[in-house]
């Protein structure tokens, strides 16, 4: 019976009309609360006991008895109908973004901002859970190739991959030393001149070195390279103790401090970056992707520009 019903149980209206049946005790009452005709009940009723294969009831003594499989297939209707209606207003929960989760995976930089653009979102959508992932490049890349979140972050955007964007913050790097540094003097001074500097670079895979090396294969200048860190706040601790100097986002400073640090006036920079939202082409966006993309878009971008003016 089990693989007949699997198989042929046809429409759910067969299984609200049985359940009507049985709640009412017979047919003419069920069809008069379905506003339907007696023989449409009956039809409706003959092809279930068909699909079922054994009888669901019986008549004794004028009234409507239902047998013991008609009592199992009438728990499993009351099982099926309320995990439709169920997942009816979950899904109604969803599209009026009640419900839902936000997936990101952003690359390190951006980590210091991302909260900034999240937390008015949330506040307008309190019943939504965000899953947010912080990697390198390479990771956030992999992470974009198996279709794994909703939205990436870059600085540099893949142009291999099978994927759309929207520029949405300005990204500038700048030279930073420590407060006291003999390049700190307020006076400007040139790329060259930080060619003997010991130099702290971030990792590789980092989109900040990415966009160092271009620039200084650009200009044709090499740097004092002494250590690689793949943190942007211990490079900032380390500039700050006079291991060295380093080129970072601007937003590492205007979000995550620059107390001890000084941003060195170097007349070729900052070099010019941008943030990016990245998805996936062939991954299907959610109503609450959707809307995030544009509140990203809108009124996200201009609160962040907003608060970078300060």
């Amino acid at each position: 019976m089990t693989s007949r019903l699997h198989a042929h149980i046809g429409t759910l209206r067969q299984l609200e009309i049985l359940l009507a049946v049985h709640d009412h005790g017979s047919i003419n009452a069920a069809a008069k609360a379905l506003f339907l005709t007696q023989p449409t009940v009956s039809i409706q009723m003959k092809k279930l006991t068909e699909a079922v294969g054994v009888p669901l009831y019986h008549h004794s003594q004028r009234r409507l008895v239902f047998t013991d499989e008609g009592m199992k297939v009438v728990k499993t209707a009351v099982e099926v109908l309320d995990s439709f209606a169920r997942l009816d207003r979950a899904l109604g929960d969803m599209k009026r973004l009640k419900t839902g989760t936000l997936r990101l995976a952003v690359v390190n930089t951006s980590q210091y901002f991302i909260p900034h653009l999240l937390g008015p979102f949330c506040e307008l959508y309190p019943g939504i859970d965000v899953q947010l992932k912080v990697g390198n490049r390479e990771q956030t890349l992999e992470r974009l190739k198996r279709g794994i979140d909703d939205f990436y972050v870059f600085s540099h955007p893949p142009k291999d991959s099978d994927s759309d964007s929207i520029e949405f913050l300005d990204n500038p790097l700048v030279a930073i030393a420590y407060d006291g540094h003999p390049l700190a003097h307020g006076k400007p001074v040139t790329l060259k001149q930080l060619q003997d500097e010991p130099f702290i670079m971030r990792e590789q895979g980092s989109g900040t070195r990415f966009a160092v090396e271009e620039f200084l294969k650009k200009h044709d200048v090499s740097l004092n390279v002494k250590m690689t860190i793949d943190s942007n706040e211990a490079i900032k601790h380390s500039v700050m103790s006079k291991l060295g100097i380093s080129i970072v986002s601007a937003h590492t400073l205007g979000y995550g401090g620059q107390a001890g640090l000084v941003k060195l006036p170097v007349r070729e920079l900052p070099i010019d970056s941008h943030w990016f939202f990245v998805w996936s082409r062939s991954k299907r966006k959610t109503a609450l992707a959707t809307e995030f993309l544009e509140y990203v878009d809108g009124e996200g971008k201009q609160r962040l520009q907003q608060e970078l003016m300060r």
